[in-house]
């Protein structure tokens, strides 16, 4: 062949060293010349890559990169590489652990952390208690209480709580054309020779069924606060004040073969001939507007009978505790305070007596709306595949469901039904509806607060007792509630310009001069000037005349705050876990805090090591380091270093430490600051340890991107790191599980290493 001057074309030729992908995605023109003359030999190779990426997005759902001889995907932030290497799906980051404090909503390639009532979020994914007291002192008139996740405003002695929870009345007065809540009533007859009580509770009712076998309830107001259990968001429930101690009386009832159910005595109606009813019913008004309180809990349990064959019995308890307010109108010179005390003391002693008997013969009962309840029942056999529901609850679409707000279980109807107007109901699962303070009548059918009551002042307007007829805030202050008894005054001379403003911003310092504090800053009356906000508070508005204390443990780096999101958690540091866990930036994924010195130790057990994979870390770039996390054997400056930096690095690493125990410090500056970090450890047996160090040490672990991303991603990073720890965990992931967490080419490079380790000889 050679003999001859000619041009042969050898591109269909084929070479052993190329398998079937590249052999497909690779073009070979071998272009070979021979001259007779020169009796010289050209061979040029002409190697020119098919680009991949330019048909179809080479399969891929989001991006395709071309690489040499072949093409890899990758996916949009928020969203991982399946198995396939083509498909994308959304990363469900509420499915991860510690991603919300509270409640997280995923969405497409994100998500969203919220929080419960009474807490604010801060740092991206965390939530703090808000500090309302901090908020123009919570809107009350005297004191205010923080509590987590609420407040109470409290009162001065000889002063009690209006029923809005923020203004303060006289403890014994009587509202003009008030209505006083009604008491809550023991009365006990004899029928037939046997005792029958009943509890009649009007107002202040609230119903806790605990489990199937227990409830508690309460019946009217405690003498002492603290007594009831607290409604959330309750409106009416507030605590009685009186000059002296209140008399108490606990006792605990047994209740043979019944069990705690608390269902209607029968379908006909019981009610007091003496009740008013709640729509509108005016109660009388005395001097007295003391109430007695109740609070009562039933529990059951199953008592089992001597021998093996007898069955077991339904036994309920009733634990009872009753307040009666002291009555100081029947001192007299015959008899003083102690001996009235004594009385009253002797009375509820023999009401308990009675009460006792009643319940023995199970003939005590509860009065709610009009329907009478027993207290215990005996167990009844339930029809096969029927559902029963707790007290309070009705069923619906085959589902137990509470009575919602604005409504009541009616036990005569077995069903739901809405608050008449000049009642409210704001909790669920209820068995009455709470009378409105106003006299008047109105509000809505259904009203789920008392502010749906009707009839109260509008925000700008105040009355003696909250409702109509009102009167604007006069010239100099301002309200921005409804149903209040009083106005804020502006303070420092300003006034306002018009009679009914409802908000600070109305206060001016003269005629056209508006006070408005920047975002940052807070109007100081005293002075006549706008502060900046202290340290550990923030103010997003304009013109305010109060700085928001940052929620839970948190504060700001600086003064002037503008927002919440400057409220950062210092806590960090610490000794770790013996097999797992992570090192993590205080307030991550927010912000960390400025001058903060963290120090973590991993102290493993006996013949275990340190792997760490830190997947990104955030620090900002500065000319020298500022911000640095490091980590060695000690605290020594001249220990054994595994680890140190001050960049930010988005690309994953993994790495063995090179002392066994770790001690890890990160400092920040005064400087600007960074997301910083979330590093995940695990310890393993030192007998693996040269296996992972040749599997972290591989270059192809991080030249793919599908390879980093399993390194970022927390899930599989745990069920990696479970292995690791406790090996016998491996024989949990099916062989199909692992095809479907990692990629082929990932599982290829694992088992590449993990055959050479098992039989290094082979």
């Amino acid at each position: 062949i050679l003999s001859n001057s000619q041009e042969g074309d050898f591109s269909g030729c084929k070479t052993n060293q190329m398998d079937s992908k590249e052999h497909a995605n690779h073009k070979l023109n071998f272009n070979i010349k021979f001259t007779t003359a020169s009796h010289f030999l050209f061979l040029s190779f002409l190697h020119s890559d098919i680009d991949e990426c330019l048909e179809n997005n080479g399969g891929c759902d989001h991006y395709c990169r071309n690489t040499v001889g072949s093409f890899e995907c990758s996916c949009q932030k928020g969203h991982k590489l399946l198995t396939d290497e083509r498909t994308c799906q959304d990363i469900d980051e509420c499915s991860f652990e510690r991603t919300c404090d509270h409640t997280c909503i995923n969405y497409p390639g994100s998500f969203e952390c919220l929080c419960n009532k009474g807490y604010i979020l801060y740092g991206l994914t965390h939530c703090g208690d808000i500090d309302e007291c901090s908020i123009n002192n919570g809107s009350c008139e005297h004191g205010c209480i923080n509590t987590q996740g609420s407040y109470e405003c409290v009162c001065p002695p000889g002063q009690k709580l209006h029923w809005n929870k923020k203004d303060c009345i006289e403890a014994v007065k009587c509202l003009p054309n008030g209505k006083p809540v009604p008491r809550a009533q023991l009365t006990c007859t004899k029928s037939g020779g046997a005792e029958v009580c009943s509890l009649s509770c009007r107002s202040n009712a609230l119903f806790l069924a605990d489990s199937e076998n227990s409830y508690t309830l309460s019946c009217g107001v405690p003498v002492q606060p603290g007594k009831a259990p607290q409604k959330r968001n309750a409106t009416a429930a507030l605590p009685t004040y009186t000059l002296a101690p209140p008399i108490k009386q606990k006792a605990r009832f047994k209740i043979k073969d019944a069990k705690c159910h608390l269902r209607p005595r029968n379908k006909e109606r019981h009610r007091d001939s003496s009740r008013q009813t709640l729509q509108g019913g005016q109660f009388p008004c005395t001097d007295d507007c003391q109430v007695t309180f109740v609070n009562l809990k039933c529990d059951s349990s199953k008592k089992r009978r001597r021998g093996r064959k007898s069955p077991s019995k339904e036994v309920s308890h009733i634990t009872a505790e009753f307040e009666m307010e002291m009555k100081e109108e029947e001192v007299s010179d015959s008899c003083n305070v102690d001996c009235v005390r004594e009385r009253m003391k002797q009375k509820l002693q023999s009401a308990m007596r009675t009460l006792r008997k009643s319940i023995n013969k199970q003939q005590f009962y509860i009065q709610f709306s009009g329907t009478e309840y027993e207290v215990a029942q005996k167990p009844s056999r339930v029809p096969e595949g029927a559902e029963t529901c707790s007290t309070g609850q009705v069923l619906r679409d085959g589902k137990c469901v509470s009575c919602a707000v604005g409504t009541f279980y009616s036990g005569e109807q077995e069903q739901c039904v809405q608050c008449p107007p000049g009642t409210y109901q704001d909790t669920e699962g209820q068995l009455s509806c709470e009378p409105c303070p106003s006299t008047e009548g109105q509000g809505i059918t259904g009203a789920k607060n008392v502010s749906q009551c009707g009839g109260q002042c509008s925000a700008g307007q105040f009355s003696a007792d909250g409702f109509r007829p009102c009167q604007p805030c006069p010239l100099g202050s301002y309200q921005p509630e409804p149903g209040r008894v009083l106005c804020f005054t502006c303070g420092g001379g300003l006034m306002t310009r018009y009679e009914g403003s409802v908000s600070f911003r109305d206060c001016e310092a003269s005629q056209n001069v508006h006070l408005h504090c920047a975002p940052g800053h807070y109007y100081n009356s005293s002075t006549h000037r706008c502060i900046r906000c202290p340290a550990g508070t923030y103010q997003s508005e304009f013109g305010q005349n109060y700085c928001i204390t940052c929620p839970g443990n948190t504060t700001t780096d600086f003064d002037g705050a503008t927002n919440v999101s400057h409220c950062k958690n210092q806590l960090c540091g610490g000794e770790l876990g013996e097999y797992t866990g992570y090192i993590e930036s205080p307030n991550y994924p927010g912000d960390y805090p400025s001058n903060v010195d963290c120090v973590w130790t991993i102290n493993p057990p006996h013949k275990r090591r340190i792997l760490i994979v830190v997947p990104e870390i955030f620090l900002p770039i500065e000319d020298e380091c500022g911000d640095v996390l490091v980590m060695r054997k000690s605290a020594l400056p001249t220990s054994i270093t595994t680890y140190e930096t001050c960049q930010t690095y988005e690309r994953p690493i993994a790495f063995t430490s090179r002392s066994r125990k770790l001690w890890i410090q990160f400092k920040s500056n005064e400087g600007n600051s960074g997301k910083g970090f979330q590093v995940p450890y695990v310890t393993y047996d030192e007998d693996y340890q040269q296996l992972i160090e040749d599997i972290v040490r591989d270059g192809r672990l991080y030249a793919s991107e599908n390879h980093q991303e399993i390194l970022k991603d927390k899930k599989l990073i745990k069920a990696l790191f479970d292995v690791l720890a406790h090996p016998q965990n491996y024989f949990r992931y099916t062989a199909q599980e692992s095809k479907e967490m990692f990629p082929r080419s990932f599982i290829k490079l694992l088992r590449s290493k993990v055959t050479r380790f098992l039989r290094p000889y082979k």
